[in-house]
Protein backbone atom coordinates (compact mmCIF):
# COMPACT_ATOMS: atom_id res chain seq x y z
CA UNK A 1 0.00 0.00 0.00
CA UNK A 2 1.25 3.41 -0.89
CA UNK A 3 2.26 5.49 2.11
CA UNK A 4 0.25 8.72 2.36
CA UNK A 5 1.51 11.56 4.52
CA UNK A 6 -1.49 13.66 5.51
CA UNK A 7 0.51 16.50 7.11
CA UNK A 8 4.16 16.61 8.15
CA UNK A 9 4.36 16.33 11.93
CA UNK A 10 6.26 19.56 12.40
CA UNK A 11 4.95 20.64 15.79
CA UNK A 12 5.76 17.28 17.34
CA UNK A 13 9.23 17.35 15.88
CA UNK A 14 9.99 20.36 18.01
CA UNK A 15 9.50 18.10 21.02
CA UNK A 16 10.79 14.88 19.52
CA UNK A 17 12.82 14.97 16.31
CA UNK A 18 12.30 12.33 13.66
CA UNK A 19 15.86 11.08 14.10
CA UNK A 20 17.00 12.30 17.52
CA UNK A 21 20.53 11.65 18.70
CA UNK A 22 19.21 9.57 21.60
CA UNK A 23 15.63 8.43 22.04
CA UNK A 24 13.48 5.66 23.40
CA UNK A 25 11.05 4.06 21.00
CA UNK A 26 9.02 1.36 22.68
CA UNK A 27 8.20 -1.13 19.92
CA UNK A 28 6.29 -4.36 19.61
CA UNK A 29 8.00 -7.53 18.40
CA UNK A 30 7.10 -6.63 14.84
CA UNK A 31 10.00 -5.15 12.87
CA UNK A 32 10.31 -2.86 9.85
CA UNK A 33 6.94 -1.28 10.54
CA UNK A 34 6.08 1.10 7.71
CA UNK A 35 2.96 3.22 8.27
CA UNK A 36 0.43 3.55 5.48
CA UNK A 37 -0.80 6.91 6.76
CA UNK A 38 0.52 9.69 8.98
CA UNK A 39 -1.64 12.03 11.06
CA UNK A 40 -0.59 15.34 12.60
CA UNK A 41 -1.90 16.61 15.97
CA UNK A 42 -3.67 19.46 14.15
CA UNK A 43 -5.93 16.81 12.65
CA UNK A 44 -7.99 16.26 15.72
CA UNK A 45 -10.85 17.10 18.05
CA UNK A 46 -11.70 17.02 21.74
CA UNK A 47 -15.17 15.50 22.02
CA UNK A 48 -16.76 12.14 21.24
CA UNK A 49 -19.67 12.12 18.77
CA UNK A 50 -20.74 10.44 15.57
CA UNK A 51 -21.19 13.97 14.19
CA UNK A 52 -17.44 14.67 14.10
CA UNK A 53 -16.17 14.32 10.55
CA UNK A 54 -13.29 11.87 10.04
CA UNK A 55 -9.90 13.28 9.08
CA UNK A 56 -8.96 10.08 7.27
CA UNK A 57 -10.59 7.03 5.66
CA UNK A 58 -8.60 3.78 5.63
CA UNK A 59 -9.15 0.15 4.72
CA UNK A 60 -9.11 -2.46 7.45
CA UNK A 61 -5.57 -3.58 8.25
CA UNK A 62 -3.99 -0.16 7.78
CA UNK A 63 -1.04 0.99 9.88
CA UNK A 64 -1.32 4.58 11.08
CA UNK A 65 1.36 6.80 12.58
CA UNK A 66 -0.41 9.40 14.73
CA UNK A 67 1.30 12.30 16.45
CA UNK A 68 -0.46 13.56 19.58
CA UNK A 69 -0.31 16.63 21.78
CA UNK A 70 -0.25 16.40 25.56
CA UNK A 71 -3.72 16.44 27.12
CA UNK A 72 -4.28 20.21 27.10
CA UNK A 73 -3.52 20.54 23.41
CA UNK A 74 -0.58 22.90 23.84
CA UNK A 75 -1.94 25.07 26.64
CA UNK A 76 0.97 23.93 28.81
CA UNK A 77 4.65 23.81 27.89
CA UNK A 78 8.04 23.20 29.51
CA UNK A 79 8.35 25.63 32.41
CA UNK A 80 4.59 26.18 32.84
CA UNK A 81 3.51 27.53 36.22
CA UNK A 82 0.51 27.10 38.51
CA UNK A 83 -1.02 30.17 36.93
CA UNK A 84 -0.88 28.37 33.58
CA UNK A 85 -2.41 25.23 35.06
CA UNK A 86 -5.17 27.15 36.83
CA UNK A 87 -6.08 28.98 33.63
CA UNK A 88 -6.32 26.10 31.18
CA UNK A 89 -9.52 25.88 29.17
CA UNK A 90 -11.10 22.58 30.16
CA UNK A 91 -13.31 22.71 27.08
CA UNK A 92 -10.16 21.97 25.04
CA UNK A 93 -9.36 18.74 26.91
CA UNK A 94 -8.51 16.17 25.68
CA UNK A 95 -6.61 16.84 22.45
CA UNK A 96 -7.21 13.74 20.30
CA UNK A 97 -5.79 12.83 16.89
CA UNK A 98 -8.51 11.56 14.55
CA UNK A 99 -11.14 10.38 14.04
CA UNK A 100 -10.24 7.69 11.54
CA UNK A 101 -13.02 6.12 9.45
CA UNK A 102 -12.33 2.42 8.88
CA UNK A 103 -13.96 1.10 5.74
CA UNK A 104 -16.38 -1.75 6.33
CA UNK A 105 -16.85 -1.12 10.05
CA UNK A 106 -20.52 -1.36 11.04
CA UNK A 107 -22.44 -1.35 14.32
CA UNK A 108 -22.08 -4.74 15.99
CA UNK A 109 -18.55 -5.31 14.65
CA UNK A 110 -15.43 -5.21 16.81
CA UNK A 111 -12.54 -2.85 16.06
CA UNK A 112 -9.10 -4.32 16.75
CA UNK A 113 -6.31 -1.83 17.48
CA UNK A 114 -2.76 -3.13 17.90
CA UNK A 115 -0.25 -0.73 19.49
CA UNK A 116 2.97 -1.18 17.52
CA UNK A 117 5.21 1.74 18.57
CA UNK A 118 5.05 4.42 21.25
CA UNK A 119 7.62 7.22 21.26
CA UNK A 120 7.20 10.00 23.83
CA UNK A 121 8.25 13.54 23.05
CA UNK A 122 11.04 15.23 24.96
CA UNK A 123 8.98 16.69 27.79
CA UNK A 124 6.00 16.10 30.05
CA UNK A 125 4.13 17.55 33.00
CA UNK A 126 2.24 16.48 36.12
CA UNK A 127 -0.09 18.67 38.14
CA UNK A 128 -2.35 18.55 41.17
CA UNK A 129 -5.01 20.95 42.42
CA UNK A 130 -7.27 20.89 45.50
CA UNK A 131 -10.46 20.35 43.47
CA UNK A 132 -9.30 17.54 41.18
CA UNK A 133 -8.06 14.02 41.89
CA UNK A 134 -9.14 11.09 44.05
CA UNK A 135 -8.73 13.14 47.23
CA UNK A 136 -10.46 16.25 45.90
CA UNK A 137 -11.66 18.34 48.81
CA UNK A 138 -9.36 16.57 51.28
CA UNK A 139 -5.97 17.87 50.21
CA UNK A 140 -5.09 21.50 49.53
CA UNK A 141 -1.96 20.63 47.57
CA UNK A 142 -1.41 22.66 44.42
CA UNK A 143 1.67 22.11 42.28
CA UNK A 144 2.91 21.48 38.77
CA UNK A 145 6.09 19.79 37.59
CA UNK A 146 7.45 19.89 34.07
CA UNK A 147 10.14 17.45 33.03
CA UNK A 148 12.70 16.88 30.33
CA UNK A 149 12.29 13.18 29.63
CA UNK A 150 15.61 11.32 29.76
CA UNK A 151 15.05 8.99 26.82
CA UNK A 152 18.66 7.88 26.74
CA UNK A 153 18.18 6.24 30.16
CA UNK A 154 14.43 5.73 29.63
CA UNK A 155 13.45 7.59 32.82
CA UNK A 156 11.80 10.71 34.12
CA UNK A 157 13.53 12.41 37.04
CA UNK A 158 10.68 13.23 39.43
CA UNK A 159 12.93 14.94 41.97
CA UNK A 160 16.37 14.52 43.54
CA UNK A 161 16.75 10.83 44.30
CA UNK A 162 13.50 9.75 42.61
CA UNK A 163 13.62 8.36 39.06
CA UNK A 164 10.72 6.61 37.35
CA UNK A 165 11.11 4.31 34.31
CA UNK A 166 9.15 5.48 31.28
CA UNK A 167 6.21 3.27 30.32
CA UNK A 168 4.33 5.16 27.58
CA UNK A 169 0.69 4.51 26.65
CA UNK A 170 -2.32 6.39 25.27
CA UNK A 171 -4.66 7.52 28.04
CA UNK A 172 -7.50 7.98 25.56
CA UNK A 173 -8.43 5.56 22.80
CA UNK A 174 -11.97 5.28 21.58
CA UNK A 175 -14.55 5.00 18.86
CA UNK A 176 -17.52 7.30 18.31
CA UNK A 177 -20.65 6.73 20.37
CA UNK A 178 -24.00 6.59 18.59
CA UNK A 179 -25.03 10.15 19.38
CA UNK A 180 -24.85 13.58 17.81
CA UNK A 181 -24.24 15.09 21.25
CA UNK A 182 -20.69 16.35 21.78
CA UNK A 183 -19.65 14.29 24.79
CA UNK A 184 -16.80 15.25 27.09
CA UNK A 185 -13.71 13.07 26.71
CA UNK A 186 -13.00 13.12 30.44
CA UNK A 187 -14.96 10.02 31.57
CA UNK A 188 -14.52 6.58 30.02
CA UNK A 189 -17.62 5.02 28.48
CA UNK A 190 -18.63 1.95 26.50
CA UNK A 191 -16.86 3.44 23.47
CA UNK A 192 -13.56 3.51 25.39
CA UNK A 193 -12.31 7.06 25.76
CA UNK A 194 -10.35 8.17 28.78
CA UNK A 195 -9.56 4.72 30.13
CA UNK A 196 -6.15 5.73 31.53
CA UNK A 197 -5.14 2.08 31.80
CA UNK A 198 -1.32 1.81 31.97
CA UNK A 199 -1.52 -1.82 30.81
CA UNK A 200 -2.57 -0.66 27.34
CA UNK A 201 1.01 -0.18 26.26
CA UNK A 202 3.06 -1.29 23.27
CA UNK A 203 2.22 -4.77 21.99
CA UNK A 204 -1.26 -4.65 23.51
CA UNK A 205 -4.24 -5.44 21.30
CA UNK A 206 -7.32 -3.44 22.28
CA UNK A 207 -10.84 -4.38 21.14
CA UNK A 208 -13.65 -1.81 20.86
CA UNK A 209 -17.35 -2.35 20.17
CA UNK A 210 -18.38 -0.50 17.02
CA UNK A 211 -21.41 1.78 17.40
CA UNK A 212 -21.41 3.78 14.13
CA UNK A 213 -20.44 3.25 10.52
CA UNK A 214 -16.68 3.56 10.09
CA UNK A 215 -16.08 3.23 13.85
CA UNK A 216 -14.37 6.69 13.94
CA UNK A 217 -11.33 5.87 16.07
CA UNK A 218 -9.25 8.51 17.88
CA UNK A 219 -6.20 8.50 20.17
CA UNK A 220 -4.64 11.03 22.53
CA UNK A 221 -4.03 12.07 26.15
CA UNK A 222 -0.74 10.23 25.86
CA UNK A 223 1.23 9.46 29.02
CA UNK A 224 4.95 8.81 29.44
CA UNK A 225 4.25 6.93 32.69
CA UNK A 226 1.35 6.54 35.12
CA UNK A 227 0.54 4.44 38.16
CA UNK A 228 -2.65 2.40 38.43
CA UNK A 229 -5.39 4.72 39.64
CA UNK A 230 -3.85 8.03 38.48
CA UNK A 231 -4.93 9.26 41.92
CA UNK A 232 -3.69 12.88 41.63
CA UNK A 233 -5.60 13.28 38.37
CA UNK A 234 -2.63 13.46 36.00
CA UNK A 235 0.13 11.21 34.73
CA UNK A 236 3.33 12.41 33.09
CA UNK A 237 1.32 14.06 30.33
CA UNK A 238 3.43 14.12 27.16
CA UNK A 239 3.19 14.43 23.38
CA UNK A 240 3.79 11.14 21.61
CA UNK A 241 4.20 9.31 18.32
CA UNK A 242 1.77 6.39 18.26
CA UNK A 243 1.91 3.71 15.58
CA UNK A 244 -1.07 1.37 15.48
CA UNK A 245 -2.73 -1.15 13.18
CA UNK A 246 -6.51 -0.92 12.87
CA UNK A 247 -8.70 -3.83 11.76
CA UNK A 248 -12.42 -4.62 11.53
CA UNK A 249 -13.52 -7.97 12.98
CA UNK A 250 -16.84 -9.32 11.71
CA UNK A 251 -18.86 -12.25 12.99
CA UNK A 252 -17.00 -12.37 16.30
CA UNK A 253 -18.29 -12.40 19.86
CA UNK A 254 -19.83 -9.00 20.57
CA UNK A 255 -18.37 -7.05 23.48
CA UNK A 256 -20.20 -4.41 25.55
CA UNK A 257 -17.10 -2.39 26.46
CA UNK A 258 -13.42 -2.42 25.47
CA UNK A 259 -11.33 -5.50 26.15
CA UNK A 260 -7.65 -6.12 25.50
CA UNK A 261 -4.93 -8.73 25.46
CA UNK A 262 -1.19 -9.27 25.44
CA UNK A 263 0.86 -12.41 24.94
CA UNK A 264 0.46 -13.09 28.66
CA UNK A 265 -3.15 -12.32 29.54
CA UNK A 266 -6.63 -11.39 28.36
CA UNK A 267 -8.47 -8.49 30.02
CA UNK A 268 -11.99 -7.15 30.32
CA UNK A 269 -12.83 -3.61 31.43
CA UNK A 270 -15.79 -2.08 33.20
CA UNK A 271 -16.63 1.56 33.86
CA UNK A 272 -19.01 2.80 36.54
CA UNK A 273 -19.49 5.61 39.04
CA UNK A 274 -17.97 3.46 41.83
CA UNK A 275 -15.02 1.10 42.01
CA UNK A 276 -17.34 -1.63 43.31
CA UNK A 277 -19.66 -1.52 40.32
CA UNK A 278 -16.80 -1.14 37.83
CA UNK A 279 -15.11 -4.21 39.35
CA UNK A 280 -18.35 -6.17 39.21
CA UNK A 281 -18.83 -5.30 35.54
CA UNK A 282 -15.27 -6.33 34.68
CA UNK A 283 -15.87 -9.62 36.53
CA UNK A 284 -19.17 -10.27 34.73
CA UNK A 285 -17.52 -9.61 31.39
CA UNK A 286 -14.66 -11.98 32.27
CA UNK A 287 -17.13 -14.74 33.13
CA UNK A 288 -18.84 -14.14 29.77
CA UNK A 289 -15.45 -14.35 28.02
CA UNK A 290 -14.45 -17.59 29.77
CA UNK A 291 -17.79 -19.20 28.95
CA UNK A 292 -17.74 -18.11 25.29
CA UNK A 293 -14.05 -18.56 24.46
CA UNK A 294 -13.00 -21.39 26.77
CA UNK A 295 -16.27 -23.32 27.04
CA UNK A 296 -16.45 -23.20 30.82
CA UNK A 297 -19.67 -23.38 32.78
CA UNK A 298 -20.58 -20.12 34.47
CA UNK A 299 -19.82 -21.72 37.85
CA UNK A 300 -16.36 -22.84 36.73
CA UNK A 301 -15.72 -19.45 35.11
CA UNK A 302 -16.69 -17.64 38.31
CA UNK A 303 -14.39 -19.87 40.38
CA UNK A 304 -11.53 -19.43 37.91
CA UNK A 305 -11.90 -15.66 38.30
CA UNK A 306 -11.07 -16.17 41.99
CA UNK A 307 -8.05 -18.35 41.27
CA UNK A 308 -6.34 -17.02 38.16
CA UNK A 309 -7.74 -13.54 37.52
CA UNK A 310 -6.62 -10.19 38.90
CA UNK A 311 -8.64 -7.01 39.27
CA UNK A 312 -6.68 -3.90 38.28
CA UNK A 313 -7.80 -0.37 39.10
CA UNK A 314 -7.00 1.65 35.99
CA UNK A 315 -8.25 5.07 37.10
CA UNK A 316 -10.38 6.60 39.85
CA UNK A 317 -10.38 10.28 38.82
CA UNK A 318 -12.16 10.64 35.47
CA UNK A 319 -15.44 11.78 36.95
CA UNK A 320 -18.11 10.61 36.96
CA UNK A 321 -16.65 7.24 35.96
CA UNK A 322 -13.95 4.94 37.26
CA UNK A 323 -12.40 2.07 35.29
CA UNK A 324 -11.43 -1.38 36.53
CA UNK A 325 -9.94 -4.21 34.46
CA UNK A 326 -9.77 -7.93 35.14
CA UNK A 327 -6.84 -9.96 33.77
CA UNK A 328 -6.69 -13.73 33.27
CA UNK A 329 -3.33 -15.39 32.69
CA UNK A 330 -3.13 -17.25 29.40
CA UNK A 331 -0.71 -19.87 30.71
CA UNK A 332 -3.51 -21.57 32.66
CA UNK A 333 -5.14 -22.67 29.40
CA UNK A 334 -3.03 -25.62 28.35
CA UNK A 335 -5.18 -26.57 25.34
CA UNK A 336 -4.80 -23.21 23.58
Amino acid sequence: MKKIIIVAALSFLGACSAEPESTIVVSSQETNIEPDYVLHPDQGHNKFSRAIEPVLRVPSGSVIEAYTEEATGGQLAPGSTMDDLNNIDWDLIHALTGPVYVEGAEPGDVLKVTLLELEPGDWGWTGVTPDFGFLAGEEDAAAIKTYSLDKERNIVVFSDGIEIPLAPFPGVMGVAPDTDEMLSTIPPRANGGNMDDPNMTVGTVVYFPVFVEGALFSVGDTHAVQGHGEVAGTAVEAPMRVVYRIEVLKGVRPIPEPQYETDDYYATTGFATTIDEAAKKATRYMIDYLVAEHELSRADAYMLCSLACDLKIAEVVDVPHMLVAMHVRKDVFKND
